[in-house]
């Protein structure tokens, strides 16, 4: 990525900070091609065969995530305030990086998370966890406060008590004590049936199950051209930097 990416998407319709492998890595290729998109060129990969599921089937299923790129949320996307640009946020990024050393991630899983598939730690994480602390409060001040009415529908999506605070508070409900680190692998399964399920359960085990251990080294911002457009990744900041 070139600072030239970095200035193409100055004026996006939103940001999010996010954890993503190293884009020249094996994680972030397996990734990408599990997802089908490479959110760093924008182009479109082929996706690994699964037996049992036909290839628009696989597409539809991993649609949700596709959009967003392959990645795990530390500062879920936002708006910039009028009074702010992206040349401010990344700065405020990278003196979120500077506080930090690189760390080793626990192995990654699958499971089934709600009602989706993602990889998630294997063992708890407190560094992950503090990291995207460190994300949702350090750069709340460069979050435009949610449009009324994009807040009510939020608060109407059965959040507890405890989320609909955070929701008010940080603009979205889970962070800090609600935080789980994931990078996810499908969109919502209910209309999936079990050997759907079943089917794209192994297939991620099998498809990320050889990948060596991973370090935590940088924060990547991501930008939402417009609305509704799929994320791109624009910059990776390495930590200590």
């Amino acid at each position: 990525m070139t600072e030239a990416v970095f200035r193409r998407h100055r004026a996006a319709h939103r940001y999010a900070a996010y954890f993503a492998p190293a884009i020249d890595g094996a994680w972030w290729e397996a990734g990408s091609h599990w997802l089908g998109r490479c959110a760093a060129s924008g182009q479109l990969l082929p996706q690994p065969a699964i037996d049992g599921l036909p290839p628009a089937r696989q597409q539809e299923l991993t649609a949700a995530p596709r959009r967003y790129g392959w990645h795990a949320t530390l500062k879920a996307p936002f708006a910039l305030p009028s009074h702010l640009d992206a040349a401010s946020l990344r700065t405020g990024i990278r003196h979120i990086c500077k506080a930090w050393e690189p760390f080793d991630m626990p192995a990654l899983q699958v499971v089934r998370l709600d009602d989706f598939l993602a990889l998630v730690p294997a063992a708890p994480s407190r560094a992950l966890n503090a990291m995207a602390s460190a994300c949702v409060t350090g750069l709340h001040a460069f979050a435009a406060p949610l449009p009324p009415a994009e807040l009510q529908r939020r608060r109407a999506s059965g959040l507890t008590p405890e989320e609909d605070a955070l929701l008010q508070r940080w603009g979205y409900p889970f962070v800090l004590d609600r935080f789980r680190f994931h990078l996810s692998l499908t969109g919502s399964l209910r209309e999936a049936d079990e050997a759907e399920v079943h089917a794209l359960h192994e297939a991620a085990q099998r498809h990320f199950g050889a990948l060596p251990a991973q370090r935590f080294d940088a924060i990547s911002l991501f930008a939402e051209p417009e609305p509704r457009a799929d994320f791109v990744c624009i910059e990776q900041m390495a930590l200590g930097a």
